[in-house]
């Protein structure tokens, strides 16, 4: 049985460093930019700086994403994506020692390169798991997104222990990603070992555009990634203002980071799940219309209900974005013919749809301080839980997002 499981049908097995690697780049893909949302309050205290630009330490990194998304396909296919990975790991450290120096400026840099390194693995996990082993892209895909969660939910239960019970403070506590980001290299430093030759092949090959303007033209594509951007919007806002929302009717700063965490625990099951489901249903846009049901009743119940109904509507949130950000993923590779095309829509998806995730932080931010209250924010959240579940009846159709194979060599992604 376990030799089905981890073996491709040609025969060859499916190196256990390859996918261990793939699960610890995974793991930094979300916990160093969740972890500063339970900081946020004391990152204000000690700098001075309002909600609309505490919101931007949040949003930075969905700007670089943004900026990003569609070059890494680019530069994955100039120099391996193997290589491209790597760089970009070493680029998350650099941003993680940055981030912690004693200057806003020092944060907000290090933020942006720690952006611009996350946003390639965001965009090329998909692709370089359609390439590799295909026939597994569900378990895969399920298992990176819940090793990503699971830091996740890690880093906003630490957080403020870190920064005030260990006595680290909020450098010190974001400083500790660094940690597993070094571990994340030198675990991936096999992967690139003796591959300098198909650097040089690709690089003889003729220059690509960085946009597929096939995908980008596509009523499909853009439908994925209008549901890419409303399953990422929820996520973010939560993170940088849950704890100020529940901060604001008596709960605790330290209890509210806990929330956060529950969010991403219950989400567990739904990201590892939800993938393998995919590939096995005929009609997938329930999941998408579920996955928005769950989102709308959790964001109903923090948005009108007592502090005791919380925990409960967080674990509602967390399955239903566990089910969304799985299903976005796995979509890539499903509606697509190839690991160029996954890694094309996954950057055009990324790009736009975090764009839209970037506003989030920020408008919310805006809101409070004109307002001085949560509630028209809360109504925001589920307004857009209620077009996630609209646009995932529509994502998940089973036809292709282009009509024609747009290259005929997958290699060429390699």
């Amino acid at each position: 049985m376990r030799k089905n499981i981890w073996t491709k049908k040609n025969g060859s097995k499916i190196s256990m460093i390859w996918i261990i690697g793939i699960l610890f780049i995974a793991a930094n893909l979300r916990a160093p930019i969740t972890s500063i949302g339970p900081l946020i309050s004391l990152i204000r205290e000690d700098t001075g700086i309002n909600h609309t630009l505490a919101g931007m330490v949040t949003t930075i990194p969905l700007i670089a994403f943004t900026i990003i998304s569609p070059a890494a396909p680019l530069i994955a296919r100039r120099i391996g994506m193997e290589w491209t990975l790597l760089y970009s790991l070493l680029l998350l450290i650099g941003g993680l020692f940055l981030r912690s120096l004693s200057s806003i400026s020092a944060l907000m840099a290090g933020m942006v390169l720690m952006g611009i390194a996350i946003a390639v693995g965001n965009v090329l996990l998909p692709g370089i798991i359609k390439l590799k082993h295909p026939e597994k892209a569900g378990i895969l895909t399920g298992a990176y997104i819940a090793c990503m969660n699971l830091s996740s939910a890690i880093g906003f239960g630490i957080s403020i222990p870190l920064a005030i019970e260990a006595g680290l403070g909020w450098r010190g506590s974001l400083l500790c990603w660094v940690i597993l980001a070094i571990a994340t290299l030198i675990l991936w430093l096999p992967q690139v070992q003796g591959k300098r030759g198909e650097r040089k092949e690709i690089n003889d090959k003729p220059k690509a555009s960085i946009f597929s303007f096939e995908m980008w033209t596509s009523p499909a594509a853009w439908n994925i990634t209008l549901f890419m951007g409303l399953q990422s919007l929820p996520f973010y806002i939560l993170s940088a203002w849950l704890p100020d929302m529940l901060g604001a009717q008596g709960m605790d700063q330290v209890k509210s980071g806990w929330m956060l965490s529950i969010n991403q625990f219950t989400s567990l099951p739904a990201t590892f799940i939800t993938p393998i489901v995919a590939m096995r249903l005929s009609n997938r846009g329930i999941l998408g219309i579920f996955s928005g049901l769950l989102m709308t009743i959790g964001t109903v119940g923090i948005g009108i209900g007592p502090l005791s109904l919380v925990p409960f509507c967080m674990v509602l949130i967390g399955l239903g974005n566990g089910m969304a950000i799985s299903f976005a993923m796995i979509i890539f590779g499903l509606r697509t013919e190839n690991a160029q095309q996954a890694s094309d829509l996954s950057g055009m998806a990324q790009s736009v749809g975090y764009l839209l995730a970037a506003i989030g932080p920020v408008v919310i931010g805006l809101i409070h301080d004109l307002t001085h209250s949560w509630m028209i924010p809360k109504l925001v959240l589920i307004f857009i839980c209620v077009l996630l579940m609209i646009s995932g009846a529509w994502a998940g159709q089973r036809k292709p997002v282009l009509k024609k194979i747009r290259i005929n060599d997958d290699k060429a992604c390699m």
